[in-house]
């Protein structure tokens, strides 16, 4: 992100900050009680890919959001506001993981990371992450290349489709931008009344601020090995800061080929919905 962001460890023993129910919450899941934010049927085919769920895990960060002034007529990426947005999250996804481990799982699906904002913090976010961390019933290796459990946004659905495919989830990726967008001059408001003509320094701006997010993504993806990404989404939201400031977010799950796989893929089954 910038040379000035905080190094977040991953610590696989770490229990910190888990207050006394939780803990108790995961020593019921290492007893056999397992939890899970799964539908039925994303818990069947979980089970079916080999998978068993150990139960849910959360990381969460409360994170206060600096202030970074621009000037009006300038179209520039806030790196204050970005390192914060992309930080916390990755404090929330950590932690999540860390739990994980204290299960012994091989990873998290479904996982959804989301952000609060309180009427008593209009400067501060709560990051939340979640997801139901599994383990393969037969002791499979399904880590990320650098040991921490795989995560995973893909639906019970969609992680059951690509372990057929032979590709395997090694990691949620992201990257984040937040980007101050340059307000036209009065006169050059004025020249652009009432005719159709393309904002170009709007167009440019957004541009900007999209490809520094998706390369950061991609960058991500680099690091874990993976082969491509897969259910990326692109997000633009301004979170409260105002009409001309908003983060440009880009998420998706990192993918490599599984070891030993044939390569065959069964050809797709056709069916009919009757829900109608």
């Amino acid at each position: 992100m910038s040379d000035g962001e905080t190094e977040i460890t991953y610590d696989p023993t770490s229990l910190e900050g888990v207050p006394e129910a939780g803990r108790e919450r995961l020593r019921q899941n290492k007893q056999g009680l397992f939890t899970s934010d799964l539908s039925v049927n994303e818990f069947l085919l979980i089970r079916q890919a080999g998978f068993d769920p150990v139960g849910l895990v959360v990381g969460s960060s409360i994170y206060h959001i600096g202030i970074q002034l621009a000037g009006w007529k300038k179209s520039q990426e806030l790196t204050v506001l970005s390192q914060a947005m992309y930080e916390a999250r990755q404090l929330a996804m950590t932690r999540m993981e860390e739990e994980a481990d204290q299960l012994g799982a091989d990873g998290v699906v479904g996982v959804r990371l989301d952000i609060g904002r309180y009427e008593w913090g209009q400067d501060m976010a709560e990051f939340i992450a979640i997801g139901t961390a599994v383990k393969h019933r037969e002791g499979v290796l399904h880590r990320a290349p650098n040991g921490r459990p795989f995560t995973s946004d893909l639906s019970g659905q969609d992680f059951w489709t690509l372990l057929r495919t032979g590709h395997r989830p090694v990691g949620m990726v992201m990257g984040s931008c937040v980007y101050h967008v340059a307000r036209r001059g009065m006169m050059q408001s004025l020249g652009q009344t009432g005719r159709n003509v393309e904002l170009s320094n709007f167009t440019q701006a957004f541009y900007d601020a999209r490809e520094l997010a998706m390369e950061r993504m991609q960058s991500e993806a680099q690091e874990l090995q993976a082969k491509g990404i897969v259910g990326v989404d692109l997000q633009e939201k301004s979170h409260g800061w105002g009409s001309h400031t908003i983060e440009f977010f880009a998420i998706g799950t990192a993918i490599v080929e599984t070891e030993g796989h044939d390569g065959q893929i069964e050809p797709p089954t056709p069916v009919l919905d009757l829900s109608n």
